[in-house]
């Protein structure tokens, strides 16, 4: 990756389960995906005990949501000389949304069986 200057790029404080933390600066028009392979490439020494095989097993999560690959700091609202933070984890696939169906049961169930609506 080129040299960003903190102001033509955005900062993003990735932390990891265990509490370790890191700050990589990224082009805003970066996707989850490019930020995951590039930290795998740029993988932190003080990360060592923490390194997974490759990429595709780091994840970022957001406000509490996976990020799938495709999305971008842009797309986040980030553009240049902005930072964030977002977690870094291990995972080998990502959850897949809930069906209609399953909401919809999950919105029928009350506190236990004797409750539930049919």
């Amino acid at each position: 990756m080129d040299q960003l200057q903190s102001s033509d790029g955005v900062t993003v404080k990735l932390v990891l389960v265990c509490g370790k933390s890191a700050s990589f600066l990224f082009p805003s028009t970066s996707t989850a995906g490019e930020i995951t392979e590039a930290v795998h490439v740029d993988w932190p020494s003080e990360w060592e005990d923490e390194k997974v095989e490759n990429s595709s097993m780091l994840k970022l999560i957001y406000h509490g949501r996976f990020l799938h690959g495709s999305v971008s700091l842009q797309t986040l609202g980030f553009e240049a000389g902005s930072a964030t933070a977002m977690h870094l984890v291990t995972r080998e696939s990502l959850p897949q949304p809930d069906s209609k169906e399953k909401q919809s049961n999950r919105k029928q169930r009350r506190c236990c069986n004797c409750c539930s609506l049919s």
